[in-house]
């Protein structure tokens, strides 16, 4: 860089190499990465922005800069443009391929003042290009407006996925239109607690929302870290979306229960009632995009797919299991033999024609009678055969052997209960259960 920048003078400059401790800085603090390859110029950046109260970094190259964002974030990064080694251009592209513009912003500060520098800055994703000198408080002014429109981009992000944005193929929430939307194959996970209201009417009303928090605060980055996104909460409970595997969605749902295991043990020692979920699990064909109206519109998902999941779900209250997922789903995990799974049937949705098999993936998080329904897994499924058979007879021998070992298996007892009447009444032409 070129030295031409006055400690004492109100205009910043290019800079020359130094390195110096990150500064302590609590969490309300804004921290600013400094790259110049200038000391002096250094040196004014710094105490010009730590009178502003902010945090700063400098690095004193372009290696040097992107090993200090290895170590932590940052929430604006100056860039000077002439450095040895590795210009701040090939910085920013460095910067680029690890943060979106939105998230990180980086502003040029160089003495390059030509129409092509600055085209070249923002073609390799700048979001600000300043030219020496600048006045003082231009500068305060830039910094302060992009750390401003980056948090409340990132602040968008929590109620609108960054994921969503990226499936309609727009970079910032600022380029969604109405109407926008995309076709894809996902598997759409849903979850709910069980006899919620019952447990938040012992509650206050902000109890109630500390409590369901804490419970999300739990199980949401558990989505995250399987590669899927939360498309909405929904009360006490939550759809998300695994675009990618179906096994992710799979394995989510299960770390999801033994999270929840850990969250009922502090439960407990604390004296407060332990919870129950249902999840389930569905892959097929959705239609993402934006609903509404030019003042008001909101990012949705339409398709059969996401209303079958939902009955998934609520089917885990019929047969007592905590997770159940579709054929469908089973079809195209990448490792179906990971965790032990019992067919349940066939259900049929109410209104249509078209069955669905559905499976029961046994767990012993919060499933008390686990052994026994691996015990009794193959007796149960060769019950299940027969009465798909329409043999209701064998069927209900089988279930009540089933059921006489395990009382608490409910998908042994319901099953036996639709045996015995159909026996008393009569067997009806299709005996799929069907559910709304």
């Amino acid at each position: 860089g070129t030295r031409d920048l006055d400690p004492s003078s109100d205009t910043a400059s290019d800079s020359e190499a130094i390195q110096v401790p990150e500064d302590a800085a609590d969490e309300n603090t804004f921290r600013i990465l400094i790259v110049d390859d200038e000391p002096i110029n250094l040196q004014v950046l710094v105490n010009m922005l730590s009178i502003q109260k902010y945090s700063v970094t400098r690095a004193g190259s372009g290696s040097e800069a992107l090993a200090a964002l290895d170590r932590q974030s940052y929430d604006l990064v100056l860039l000077d443009v002439m450095m040895p080694h590795m210009s701040g251009y090939e910085v920013c592209e460095a910067i680029r391929a690890r943060y979106p513009a939105n998230e990180l912003p980086v502003v040029f500060l160089t003495a390059r003042n030509q129409v092509t520098d600055l085209v070249q800055g923002f073609e390799t994703g700048a979001n600000d290009y300043l030219t020496k000198p600048v006045a003082k408080n231009e500068l305060l002014a830039r910094i302060k407006t992009h750390i401003h429109l980056s948090k409340l981009n990132l602040s968008y992000a929590r109620f609108v996925p960054d994921e969503f944005l990226r499936f309609l193929g727009r970079e910032s929430i600022l380029d969604v239109q109405l109407g926008d939307q995309v076709q894809q194959e996902m598997t759409i996970m849903f979850s709910d607690i069980r006899s919620f209201t019952a447990l938040s009417e012992q509650l206050t009303p902000k109890e109630n929302f500390d409590f369901l928090n804490e419970y999300l605060s739990r199980i949401s980055p558990v989505i995250r870290i399987h590669q899927g996104f939360i498309d909405k909460y929904i009360g006490d409970g939550l759809m998300a979306l695994f675009p990618d595997q179906a096994q992710h969605a799979l394995d989510a749902a299960m770390d999801m229960l033994e999270e929840i295991a850990l969250f009922n043990d502090e439960r407990h020692e604390q004296g407060f009632a332990q919870i129950q979920v249902g999840i389930g699990l569905h892959t097929g064909m959705l239609m993402l995009g934006t609903i509404g109206e030019s003042e008001r519109m909101e990012g949705t998902v339409i398709s059969d797919a996401v209303n079958t999941s939902a009955r998934m779900e609520g089917l885990t209250k019929l047969y007592g299991s905590t997770l159940i997922i579709s054929e469908q789903t089973l079809a195209r995990l990448s490792e179906p033999d990971k965790y032990p799974m019992r067919y349940l049937g066939q259900v049929r949705v109410k209104g249509k024609t078209q069955i669905t098999g559905i499976y029961e993936v046994l767990e012993d998080f919060l499933m008390p009678d686990y052994q026994l329904r691996v015990r009794t897994m193959a007796a149960f499924e060769q019950a299940v055969a027969k009465y798909f058979q329409r043999d209701l007879k064998a069927a209900e021998e089988g279930f009540r052997a089933v059921f006489e070992l395990n009382p608490e298996d409910q998908a042994a007892s319901y099953y036996l209960n639709r045996c015995e009447r159909f026996l008393q009444q009569g067997i009806p032409d299709d005996v799929s259960p069907v559910f709304v």
